[in-house]
């Protein structure tokens, strides 16, 4: 199935899904997913955001019940799949020489994979498929049991999969609460 939602339609329509159908995701869905989320912005075109997708249940499994508290838990075994995103570390908001960039040092590389990580959600949003990104974790005992490579951090963990819930919009701040001008 082909979906081709307005950019518009599908940021407002893009939730925190909880619950998922037990439908595999293809491989061809997961790898067109990362292509659209590569195209997110960098610094300096950096591109350092890394994904690996975890379709594996034993591997979910043990993240589940050794790197989160109960309310995460049933989210991770619930999906199909889980995206770890990941973080070429100190390139994004870094000199050559490895000095930080700006005042903000190191807060760029997280600001980049927020950005990928969006992407990559409102992207499924488009497919059908349902998301949340999940950052209350044990992160030092999930990229051991995920097997980050030397040199990238993890940062967030995605669950993906068809949606059996339909989640209502959260209430939202007004314009008035979240604009100003000087």
């Amino acid at each position: 199935e082909v979906y081709d939602m307005d950019t518009i339609t599908c940021i407002k329509t893009r939730r925190s899904v909880r619950k998922f159908k037990q439908e595999p995701i293809s491989k061809d869905i997961i790898e067109d997913l990362v292509l659209d989320a590569s195209y997110a912005p960098s610094w300096k075109n950096t591109q350092t955001t890394r994904y690996i997708a975890i379709t594996d249940a034993e591997i979910k499994a043990k993240l589940a019940e050794e790197c989160c508290a109960e309310h995460n838990r049933g989210i991770i075994n619930g999906a199909p799949l889980l995206i770890a995103t990941l973080i070429v570390d100190k390139r994004s908001g870094f000199e050559r020489d490895g000095s930080y960039s700006t005042s903000r040092k190191d807060c760029w590389q997280a600001f980049d994979n927020g950005i990928a990580t969006q992407t990559l959600c409102l992207a499924a949003n488009d497919k059908g498929l349902g998301t949340v990104i999940m950052g209350l974790y044990d992160i030092d005992k999930a990229e051991e049991i995920i097997g980050v490579p030397e040199g990238q951090l993890l940062m967030a963990l995605v669950a993906v999969g068809y949606p059996d819930e339909e989640p209502g919009v959260p209430k939202k701040k007004t314009v008035d609460d979240l604009l100003s001008y000087r």
